[in-house]
């Protein structure tokens, strides 16, 4: 029950700070986020009459749901209205690097339970850009992440991109000298914006969740999550750009 309340808090806590909205979290609805960069939220009572437009993983909580693929939903700041429920979704992912295991839920139902490969030194977090000479920093990253971008033709089958280096990472690279000012800048408008921060600081980057794992919960990878190439397949349509990522130790 505390990975599920965390998770589900993250959930919301993770797409709601893009929209600078601070409501409480309320636990009696079912928290979703949109799937597109423009959705439409129409009136209540009126299909064809455009409401407002939510951006790319903006946070609803969905009241019900409607005849014809519909869900009315309310934002964050409190406006009904209804949407496409092909729009929407409710998916997120949690990986556990204490069990090497990564759980997909959609709202508070497990649905997938995967072994993973984690980073060469999975124990530690992630604080900077690993090579062949030092090993030590293939690390996995720990924190509140999103998929950035999918990959059909990873060199290892599929790959969900994740968004790391993220805000935080970049604040605590700024305040150790690891990047500069205008680098941070950019990875946190990249989080703001839901679009791939950069990668080629001395922060590290490209942190994926990929295909190729071996299903013996073996460490390997540069600081990516590699899991076995079919289970991949089965998620790749469930998984979409904005799907909320957390990461523990």
């Amino acid at each position: 029950m505390r990975f599920l309340q965390i998770g589900l808090f993250c959930l919301v806590l993770a797409v709601s700070c893009l929209t600078a909205r601070s409501q409480p979290v309320n636990p009696d609805m079912d928290v979703y986020y949109t799937t597109d960069r423009s959705v439409t939220l129409y009136h209540v009572t009126d299909t064809t009459r455009a409401y407002m437009h939510l951006k790319l993983r903006e946070p609803v909580y969905v009241l019900s749901d409607r005849e014809n693929g519909w869900k009315e939903v309310r934002t964050l700041d409190g406006a009904n209205g209804v949407v496409k429920a092909s729009k929407l979704s409710n998916v997120w992912i949690r990986i556990s690097k204490t069990e090497q295991t990564l759980f997909v839920y959609q709202g508070g139902k497990l649905v997938v339970k995967l072994p993973t490969d984690l980073g060469y030194n999975f124990f530690a977090d992630k604080e900077r850009r690993g090579n062949p000479g030092d090993p030590d920093h293939w690390r996995t990253p720990e924190g509140q992440f999103f998929v950035a971008a999918k990959n059909p033709n990873s060199q290892f089958h599929k790959a969900f991109v994740l968004n790391y280096p993220n805000a935080e990472d970049a604040k605590r690279g700024l305040r150790d000298s690891i990047i500069t000012q205008a680098q941070y800048d950019a990875i946190v408008q990249a989080e703001r914006s839901v679009s791939m921060p950069l990668m080629n600081t001395e922060l590290g980057g490209y942190i994926e969740i990929h295909g190729d794992g071996t299903g013996k919960r073996s460490n390997w990878t540069q600081g990516c999550i590699a899991i076995d190439n079919a289970e991949l397949d089965k998620l790749w349509d469930l998984i979409a750009v904005g799907t909320p990522v957390l990461i523990e130790s």
